[in-house]
């Protein structure tokens, strides 16, 4: 059985930084893709940042996040890791991780609440 473990997360001033993490284990197929989505209070879940299993990790970001946010991977550890750096009110949500696996489906974390407020 495939589990998601995140960890990090918490409050924060705007222009402050938060890295989370999320270690999944259990039995699942080398190929995958790996990130992080968030939901914010009365929105739906939206994409935050993706990265694939293969070579050196192909990224895909959000428009919102791109050049504060940063994910990266360790694949011996089958964990992602998120950078979140310069985070305004509006990064406030409770962020998911999520696994995708080819040929099998997707899982998804417990949640992890972000909130940047002074």
């Amino acid at each position: 059985q495939v589990q998601l473990v995140e960890s990090g997360g918490g409050l924060v001033q705007p222009g402050g930084s938060l890295a989370l993490s999320c270690a999944a284990s259990g039995s699942f197929a080398s190929l995958y893709r790996m990130g992080w989505y968030r939901q914010p209070p009365g929105k739906q879940r939206e994409l935050v940042a993706i990265i694939t299993s293969t070579g050196t990790g192909t990224t895909n970001y959000a428009d919102s996040v791109k050049g504060r946010f940063t994910i990266s991977r360790d694949n011996a550890k089958n964990t992602v890791y998120l950078q979140m750096n310069s985070l305004k009110p509006e990064d406030t949500a409770v962020y998911y991780c999520n696994l995708w696996v080819v040929g099998t489906g997707s899982y998804w974390g417990q949640g992890t609440q972000v909130t940047v407020s002074s």
